[in-house]
């Protein structure tokens, strides 16, 4: 298991930033196709995009491309042009249905067996940017098994849903929690929308924050600045650790010892405290935190 708290937007059309993907300390980046390029520059995008997957060492990063929709154009040629350069996921945007992820599955699919790959090997993380797709957001995230994450494209929903999107976010707090609750019903990753105010790193934080609570395993970001924040929010509170530590040692020794009960500090601990905490113990492995250090 892999960390995935960061994922930062590329554009297509920028090799500077895409050369410099390895080093700016994110989990993962999104080469975007979609809204950060112009209609003009779809094609030289694509190309320069094709080039960086099969030529460039991106060290371990995981690497997406953002398509364009399925309704435009460039759909196809995004799909022709990206699967034979294997990355790890394809970002497909404004998914309203089943149907939508099944009819790219199917157009992936065909690409991977024309060149050889074995069909399933590109990732599909599906992303929900309107009310309607959230209202079938568990049928798109268990359409077929190529889909590994939901993802909230907060920008269209807020213009779907013809609202403003404010610094506390409250407009969000249901969609979040929706996708959110439909990504873990499926078992699939789940990632949150891009924080736009580059100027304002405390709303980045608070949002990222409350984002972690709710149960997210990513934030997309558009800025490498942004990624440090990001991650402090998803670090656990060391004394949330200790805790957790005192909690899964207790659990052990009891079940060493052949005890039923669990007592920490003078109380009793049952066995979602006790999962809780174990769950946060290897989030903060991933995070470069071992027991020893607690």
């Amino acid at each position: 298991m892999r960390p995935m708290r960061s994922m930062l937007y590329i554009p297509a059309n920028s090799p500077g930033m895409l050369q410099h993907a390895p080093v700016f300390g994110c989990d993962s980046i999104l080469i975007d196709l979609e809204d950060a390029i112009a209609y003009t520059e779809k094609d030289s995008a694509r190309v320069m995009a094709s080039w960086f997957l099969r030529e460039f060492d991106f060290k371990d990063l995981f690497v997406t491309v953002r398509l364009n929709g399925a309704d435009t154009e460039f759909f196809e040629k995004d799909i022709e042009t990206v699967i034979p350069c294997r990355p790890h996921a394809v970002r497909l945007p404004k998914c309203n249905s089943e149907a939508d992820v099944l009819l790219a599955d199917g157009k992936i699919g065909e690409a991977e067996e024309r060149c050889g790959i074995p069909r399933g090997t590109v990732q599909l993380h599906a992303m929900v940017e309107t009310a309607l797709g959230l209202e079938n957001a568990f049928r798109i995230a268990s359409a077929c098994p190529r889909v590994t994450a939901l993802t909230l494209g907060g920008q269209d929903f807020t213009a779907d849903m013809g609202i403003q999107k404010t610094r506390g976010g409250r407009e969000l707090f249901y969609a979040r929690s929706r996708i959110v609750a439909a990504a873990h019903a499926a078992g699939v990753a789940s990632f949150d929308t891009v924080w736009t105010d580059l100027n304002d790193p405390e709303g980045l934080y608070m949002e990222s924050k409350e984002i972690v609570e709710l149960g997210f395993t990513g934030k997309a970001c558009i800025h490498p600045g942004q990624i440090a924040t990001i991650h402090k929010a998803f670090m656990p509170e060391m004394t949330e650790l200790r805790k957790a530590l005192r909690v899964v040692e207790a659990a052990e020794a009891a079940e060493r010892e052949g005890k039923g009960v669990i007592s920490v500090g003078g109380k009793m601990v049952d066995a979602p405290i006790v999962a809780r905490s174990a769950h946060l113990l290897e989030l903060a492995r991933m995070y470069g935190i071992e027991r020893e250090a607690l």
